[in-house]
């Protein structure tokens, strides 16, 4: 390999090693990525699942719990999942954002939750988003379909 060909290999190397460094040190302000879904505007990109009561989506889905049980239930789950965490808030809170990242690079998705209650129960709001990138693939809204489907499996 020519002396050319072998800096442009490095070169490329060192790039994608700044760009992992950046995906996996960048910050993650808990004051920019805990948002309320209750509220929160959609993002124009395709890279986020918004799942709010009465807005026709699953999350019409009334949980034979207290809110509090609901939270309760839901964190153990989450934080069942590999490389997910806690960001900001709490259940006894009430409003949670997790930290999800992908296995290799490391992309976070930020996830926030609360609970409300609903006549017989209680329902879940959460806006699952990206941080990089305009797509998310699918994955924010896979995942939180894999969550609610374990919710009903505990009885919810």
């Amino acid at each position: 390999m020519s002396k050319v060909g072998l800096s442009l290999v490095f070169v490329v190397l060192a790039a994608l090693i700044c760009f992992a460094a950046y995906v996996r040190l960048a910050p993650s302000d808990p004051a920019v990525w805990q948002v309320d879904p209750l509220t929160v505007q959609p993002p124009t990109t395709p890279n986020f699942d918004l799942v709010r009561p009465e807005d026709g989506s699953r999350s019409d889905e009334v949980f034979a719990m207290t809110p509090q049980e609901l939270l309760e239930r839901f964190n153990e789950i989450v934080l069942a999942t590999p490389r997910v965490r806690v960001l900001a808030g709490s259940v006894s809170d009430g409003f949670t954002t997790y930290i999800a990242r992908s296995a290799f690079w490391g992309f976070p998705d930020y996830i926030s939750v609360k609970a409300v209650p609903a006549e017989g129960g209680a329902r879940l709001a959460a806006f699952s988003r990206a941080r990089f990138g305009q797509s998310d693939l699918g994955v924010n809204a896979a995942r939180m379909e894999g969550w609610m489907q374990q919710l009903r499996q505990q009885g919810g």
